[in-house]
């Protein structure tokens, strides 16, 4: 079987005039706020060459997305190129749905691929195997709310213990300093800055000592006033707030960075995410892999492919992270962001975390399980059980 770097060699050999058309390359995806910039780069792409002609389709974001692409290859008509959040590909890869591209990658020049982080290559694996290709990748920071931290003459907290101290001194007016969002991906960021995990191979550690330290915190935070629980459905809600001063302390991803620094009166402040075990701290690296559904026709995964390297040129690489606020997952783009890290040095700080991301757990079931911890937040921070009791419940669902 040829890899898709072979066809792709072979298809760009073949004279423009002997190929009827371009080949159609459906990809879908969820960069559904910077559509506009994605569409630009299709575009460029198939001026650039005529062997295929990419077609963006908006999806949704990553939650609305899998199931109209599950339903898709029920129906047989699965896009070429579809961008997956790190928890989706593992239970698609595992139920066969997905392509196989390690001998893609294989074929790729060692020059290209030692350019990406290590864990940017990895997020995409399974077993050995590589299922998902790299584009777009987040890290967790602290945002804050730089003003009121100014005006109370406090410092940038840069572990759980200061953030929780910050947070009390700041908790005055009926203020709750610290969002608190249901949000697993956040919160696995948590628990690895205290050196802890949420899985051991194949098997939940949901109810882990770090996990358990972790969420009693913030239930401790949250009934005293200190920090304010919300879930996912609520961010309209929550931007607000964060804007009035009613909340000083988020924790997101540095891509929200686009959309937080719009908010109006408000002088916004980016940190590396809180780091409570020095020396062990690690980040959970955020965003999604680009796959190729099983079925594709060859044609398609090499157009597929050749889009691939295009998106990940360091020169385009270096315009999507100015316009997203994404990091740079290739080493040659950071030179190139030089002037832009002068104008915003927070985010070359946030940026850096790259050099200590880890991939996220690609236990096929590892998505289900992120369903039971933010339930378990839910219910921690909001009083209706302790944060032991919630986390036990969760891995008890688990592991049936």
């Amino acid at each position: 079987m040829r890899s898709l770097a072979c066809l792709l060699t072979l298809s760009l050999l073949v004279p423009a005039s002997a190929q009827a058309a371009p080949v159609r390359v459906e990809f879908w995806h969820a960069m559904t706020g910077v559509k506009d910039t994605v569409s630009a780069y299709a575009r460029d792409f198939n001026r650039s060459q005529n062997t295929y002609e990419v077609v963006p389709v908006a999806q949704g974001n990553y939650r609305e997305l899998l199931p109209k692409l599950q339903a898709a290859q029920k129906a047989g008509r699965a896009p070429a190129l579809v961008q997956l959040e790190f928890t989706q590909f593992p239970a698609l890869a595992a139920a066969g749905q997905l392509t196989d591209l390690t001998r893609t990658v294989d074929a790729l020049p060692d020059a290209l691929k030692n350019d990406f982080y290590p864990a940017v290559w990895r997020a995409g694996e399974m077993g050995g195997r590589t299922y998902g290709l790299p584009w777009n990748v987040s890290v967790p920071v602290l945002m804050f709310n730089a003003r009121i931290l100014e005006n109370a003459e406090q410092k940038v907290p840069d572990t759980w213990a200061d953030l929780e101290r910050v947070s009390r001194a700041l908790a005055t007016g009926g203020r709750r300093p610290l969002v608190v969002a249901a949000d697993a991906w956040t919160f696995e960021a948590n628990v690895l800055s205290r050196g802890g995990t949420l899985s051991s191979g194949q098997e939940p550690r949901l109810n882990s000592p770090d996990a358990t330290e972790a969420l009693t915190q913030l239930a401790r935070m949250s009934a005293a006033g200190h920090a304010q629980p919300r879930t996912l459905n609520e961010a309209t809600r929550a931007a607000i707030d964060f804007a009035r001063g009613q909340n000083v302390f988020v924790l997101a991803s540095v891509a929200n960075w686009t959309d937080a620094r719009k908010l109006p009166l408000f002088k916004l402040g980016v940190a590396p995410f809180p780091c409570e075990k020095a020396g062990a701290c690690t980040v959970p690296l955020g965003g999604a892999t680009l796959a190729v559904p099983k079925g594709t026709p060859a044609t398609e995964q090499a157009g597929a492919a050749a889009f691939w390297q295009y998106l990940n040129a360091p020169e385009r690489l270096a315009n999507w992270v100015q316009a997203t606020a994404y990091a740079p997952p290739r080493r040659a783009t950071v030179p190139l962001l030089e002037g832009w890290y002068a104008r915003n040095p927070q985010l070359r700080a946030a940026h850096a975390q790259m050099n200590r991301a880890v991939p996220r757990p690609t236990t096929p079931e590892y998505a289900a399980w992120t369903v039971l911890l933010e339930d378990a937040m839910q219910k921690a921070t909001t009083g209706k059980l302790s944060a032991k009791a919630a986390l036990d419940e969760a891995q008890r669902q688990a592991q049936r």
